[in-house]
């Protein structure tokens, strides 16, 4: 089965996280929960259903869900929510700026690629202000921020060990 990053469904499934007629959530992080009941519960939600539905799980650790419950018929799609890549960069710069480009784009897209940020991150920054230099300029002040309080967080733990 094919795993698929976030930037790789959007041409597949428009607006595939905001739309849905029914919605079931199910928390199983504070009850005891078997894998056959697991299972189970998962095959009658489909069984029970006229319509179609999508149904979401989300885990941190995918190579430690049991095979039963990742195969075809149970999950169909995956996609990784990754850290922000310059490609959802851009996107994000087009949807929230209008810009498709701009000066400080190179020097965010290499910072992007050494400091771990989430999606929701850039688009909170990116929020900050229509003004692209104001935003663009924010932005490059927090992933600085960022940069620095990870080789802060870094070299305190080679000290500890040391």
């Amino acid at each position: 089965m094919e795993t698929w990053r976030i930037e790789e469904i959007e041409d597949f499934f428009p607006k595939f996280f905001f739309i849905a007629k029914s919605k079931i959530v199910l928390c199983l992080s504070a009850i005891n929960v078997t894998l056959s009941g697991l299972l189970n519960f998962v095959d009658e939600l489909w069984s029970s259903c006229v319509e179609e539905r999508i149904i979401v799980f989300t885990t941190n650790h995918k190579e430690k869900l049991d095979p039963a419950l990742l195969r075809p018929g149970r999950m169909d799609v995956h996609i990784l929510m990754d850290y922000c890549t310059p490609t959802v960069f851009k996107k994000l710069a087009a949807l929230y700026l209008e810009i498709e480009e701009h000066d400080m784009f190179e020097p965010i897209e290499k910072m992007l690629l050494e400091v771990k940020t989430t999606p929701a991150e850039i688009t909170e920054q990116l929020m900050v202000s229509k003004n692209p230099d104001v935003t663009l300029k924010g932005l490059v002040e927090f992933l600085e921020t960022k940069k620095l309080t990870k080789e802060s967080v870094d070299t305190e733990t080679k000290e500890a060990e040391a």
